[in-house]
């Protein structure tokens, strides 16, 4: 005759082994949230990521030659585990046919979030060197692991040519000495507004 398992002895070994589980992450969770946010890596005086930031999307809503309505989005998304704070972006254009179109660095921002779903502003200090065709924006409130940040650039008008345009992104870290690091390439398509 065969004997069948008793249900009541099978709920009871599996409570147990509830309990114990429980009992576990009851003593884990006090020792997670006693422990330090990360912060900037220091590596023989300089500031680096643990894992810098690589994601960049571009946008950019005017795209046609000397259209003085345009806007360039950069827009960075920091990796939880960057380990460091964002503070500083440089922004270079290295390509393309106008090397002259000018820009409203006074008109230059940053906010955290997205284009058409934008968040808090960001204080920033920024400059602009027009022969190397550089920008620099400093955060005053760097922003931390895992905000997406965007920064826009504002020329008084598109380049006067059609073709494409490349901007190089760079990121720094918060801190002493920071070492940065290349984000992407943001490319910028200026189109003719003639018909054919």
């Amino acid at each position: 005759m065969s004997q069948s398992a008793n249900p009541h002895r099978t709920r009871r070994f599996t409570g147990l082994r509830s309990l114990g589980l429980i009992t576990a992450l009851a003593l884990l969770v006090p020792a997670l949230q006693s422990l330090q946010p990360l912060r900037a890596l220091e590596l023989r005086g300089m500031t680096v990521f643990q894992t810098p930031p690589w994601k960049l999307t571009f946008r950019n809503y005017y795209t046609t030659v000397m259209d003085n309505g345009a806007e360039y989005y950069f827009t960075i998304e920091m990796p939880e585990q960057a380990g460091a704070d964002l503070g500083r972006v440089e922004i270079q254009q290295t390509s393309g046919v106008d090397w002259t179109f000018p820009f409203d660095e006074g008109r230059t921002r940053a906010f955290l979030g997205e284009p058409r779903r934008e968040g808090a502003s960001l204080p920033i200090e920024t400059s602009f060197d027009q022969q190397r065709r550089l920008f620099s924006i400093r955060f005053e409130a760097p922003p931390g692991p895992g905000q997406t940040v965007t920064v826009v650039l504002k020329p008084y008008n598109n380049p006067a040519q059609s073709g494409i345009t490349l901007f190089a992104v760079r990121a720094y870290p918060a801190g002493p000495n920071p070492v940065g690091g290349q984000v992407g390439f943001a490319r910028l398509s200026i189109y003719s507004n003639t018909l054919f």
